[in-house]
């Protein structure tokens, strides 16, 4: 019998154990953050496992991989910001009818979400306060991608040693839905003077060699 999406069974112990959104995303903490100092990638779960970092977008393919392997659909979502900011990707899960998501990132609040949230418009919502910009405390979250399932591509995607470009166009593509309501883009607010010393914070700097 083929092992599952052609994992080897070092992989299969490591992603069977991530049977529940808490453990994916404590599994996720582990990683160090990719800061692509070797180029632009966009890797494999299987590369993500064995180089022990991953970006947003690597780390929303494993979440995703861990739960097809553990009998749920595998959607991941995209964060689109504004100009001058970077988007986010996360891995969405469901739990008796409300959304959550699993999240990789460097600071303090783009992470993980309890399943509360009835809509995945309430879901991206709860991430619109804390997405801005440390220079000028500008928020930036503008937009997002319905639920993209990556069972699309197929498996064979999850052992590849190639960057997941097709992927990461395809999730780029896909229509985003706006969240600012016309005409109240010149009432937001920006982060405070506290908000952006705590946006300040960081998990893993640039300088470490796992990076």
């Amino acid at each position: 019998m083929k092992p599952p999406f052609g994992l080897a069974p070092r992989e299969l112990v490591t992603l069977r154990k991530l049977s529940t959104p808490g453990k994916v995303q404590d599994f996720l903490d582990t990683l160090a953050v990719n800061h692509e100092k070797r180029g632009e990638s966009c890797m494999s779960p299987r590369r993500v496992l064995r180089e022990r970092k991953a970006h947003c977008l690597e780390a929303a393919l494993l979440a995703s991989t861990a739960f097809r392997l553990h009998g749920e659909r595998g959607l991941i979502l995209e964060l689109k910001a504004a100009r001058g900011d970077q988007d986010h990707a996360i891995a969405l899960y469901k739990r008796n009818g409300y959304w959550g998501a699993v999240s990789k990132t460097n600071h303090t609040s783009l992470r993980f979400r309890d399943p509360v949230y009835k809509t995945v418009r309430e879901l991206v919502l709860s991430y619109f306060h804390e997405y801005f910009v440390n220079a000028t405390g500008t928020k930036t979250l503008r937009g997002y991608t319905r639920p993209f399932s990556v069972a699309r591509f197929g498996t064979l995607w999850i052992t590849s040693e190639r960057d997941q470009w097709k992927i990461a166009f395809a999730l780029q593509d896909a229509p985003h839905l706006k969240i600012v309501p016309e005409g109240n883009e010149r009432y937001i607010r920006k982060a405070d003077r506290m908000e952006r010393k705590a946006g300040r914070l960081i998990e893993w700097e640039k300088s470490h060699p796992r990076t």
